[in-house]
């Protein structure tokens, strides 16, 4: 009996290290693809096609282990966001126009041309009440084309007047 409790256990143990590295694998795989994105990206118009207008700028930092996304740069709502490895997981920081930091955590079953990411915390909020970029979701159309997605929430539920989507091009 105690033989079969030791078995189980240890099939059960190498399952969860089995869908922790899948996790892991999956995290990885997702920041490669921020880190790809490094360079200038601009609106893209109603074809897809890119305009002149400067929307983000992603640049690898830190050695690697970082991607910074700097949006709308150099103007009044200026927001930088952090991407990074934290263990098994992709998180981000958002460095907000409105002064706080919420965190998200990438989930590790989104689509394979999509990162979800949802709230995971934050500084200088408190979420049951402060508006705050919730979750969000950015979505390859292909290495040229993605679709920022953001879902603002204020008194702990999502506002309808903060919800933004970015459609981008990579600046030729």
């Amino acid at each position: 009996m105690a033989r079969q409790f030791w078995c189980g256990g240890l099939i059960l143990l190498a399952l969860a290290a089995g869908a922790g590295a899948d996790d892991k694998a999956t995290a990885q795989a997702g920041f490669a693809r921020f880190k790809k994105l490094a360079g200038e990206w601009v609106a893209a118009d109603d074809q897809g096609k890119p305009t002149d207008q400067l929307v983000a700028v992603y640049k690898v930092t830190a050695a690697g282990s970082a991607v910074q996304e700097t949006l709308f740069p150099g103007g009044d709502h200026e927001m930088v966001t952090v991407f990074h490895l934290d263990g098994p997981n992709l998180v981000l920081t958002h460095y907000c126009a409105a002064g706080n930091q919420p965190r998200q955590k990438a989930e590790p079953n989104s689509a394979a041309n999509r990162i979800d990411f949802k709230f995971a915390g934050g500084t200088n909020l408190d979420p049951a009440k402060d508006m705050h970029m919730h979750e969000s979701s950015i979505e390859w159309t292909d290495d040229n084309h993605i679709e920022w997605t953001w879902v603002g929430y204020q008194d702990g539920k999502p506002s309808g007047d903060h919800k933004v989507s970015l459609k981008l091009a990579r600046k030729k």
